[in-house]
């Protein structure tokens, strides 16, 4: 049953589902083909038909396990969007050679790894490409002659960024005629940074969805044993109440998707059963003060 809408991510942009699964931790999974094609299937039909992808996940490796699912029925191709990102290099050793992880944002850079991540994921275009770190050396106008030629041979038809300040973002975006249609940020209750630093508000002015990361703070709402984590934990425990939700993360969720530059959210698990429990957080209607008491708990200060 399809229970999750598709949303407009900007402008002249493309429709994603409005909760994306990532597939970041698919290597760990531990699926073979078929499981992994019944997986894709089971999200695809609650409607969470976005999925996420980067050239560094897995060194590649995700891609891949993902491109073998998909062959098993190249017909899935057609119900999903597929979102790919491409600038990290990671540590590679060689002959008296020392390396260490850099990012290239070059035009080869950019080409080559599009390139390589259609063959791994064994599709002729993705739907939207993103720059998935900001790359110090970035040179914008190299960047936007790689946008160009991957649009005009369709291999790519939307791009975005990841990580992005507002800054960078914007020297990207002064350089290319087609809109930027997301920046791929993280945002959770302990990690205020792009709700104080103008990335969200730069965001909701130019009418653009972040697709947001780490909604969950990578279990450290659950597992660390700070003050911050603590005071989390009892004011999630209470909106569970409040709220009518099954889990801490249903409410961590809606927290989220409740700010107004309109965030669309990945889910990073495995298990399908805690997809759908997150599907559930699309139901509920947190109010602003119970938002703000989240912020309370997080700070450990009230609003100034």
């Amino acid at each position: 049953m399809n229970n999750v809408e598709k949303v407009l991510m900007a402008p002249q942009g493309p429709k994603f589902s409005k909760l994306i699964q990532g597939y970041w931790r698919l290597e760990a999974w531990e699926m073979n083909a078929q499981a992994r094609l019944s997986f894709l299937k089971a999200h695809v039909e609650m409607g969470i038909t976005t999925v996420d992808h980067a050239a560094i996940y897995g060194g590649g490796h995700c891609e891949t396990l993902f491109g073998e699912a998909l062959k098993l029925d190249p017909v899935m191709r057609d119900n999903i969007e597929i979102v790919s990102k491409f600038g990290i290099n990671g540590i590679a050793t060689g002959a008296g050679e020392k390396r260490v992880s850099h990012y290239d944002s070059s035009k080869q850079a950019i080409l080559e790894s599009t390139d390589n991540s259609l063959r791994r994921l064994g599709v002729e275009q993705l739907d939207t490409l993103l720059v998935h770190r900001p790359d110090f050396l970035m040179d914008a106008d190299q960047v936007t002659d790689a946008f160009t030629h991957l649009k005009q041979s369709g291999k790519v038809k939307h791009f975005g960024v990841s990580n992005f300040t507002a800054s960078q973002f914007d020297l990207l975006q002064s350089r290319l005629d087609q809109p930027l249609v997301t920046n791929q940020i993280e945002i959770n209750p302990m990690h205020f940074d792009v709700l104080e630093n103008g990335v969200c508000d730069q965001l909701q002015q130019y009418r653009v969805r972040p697709m947001a990361w780490s909604c969950l703070a990578g279990g450290n709402i659950f597992n660390e044993q700070t003050d911050q984590a603590k005071r989390l934990r009892e004011t999630l425990i209470d909106l569970v109440q409040e709220l009518g939700a099954n889990s801490i993360e249903q409410v961590i969720f809606a927290w989220v998707l409740k700010h107004p530059s309109n965030p669309v959210a990945l889910i990073g698990s495995g298990k399908i059963e805690r997809v759908t429990e997150m599907v559930g957080a699309l139901a509920l209607q947190m109010n602003t003060e119970q938002w703000y008491r989240v912020w309370v708990a997080s700070k450990g200060v009230g609003v100034p």
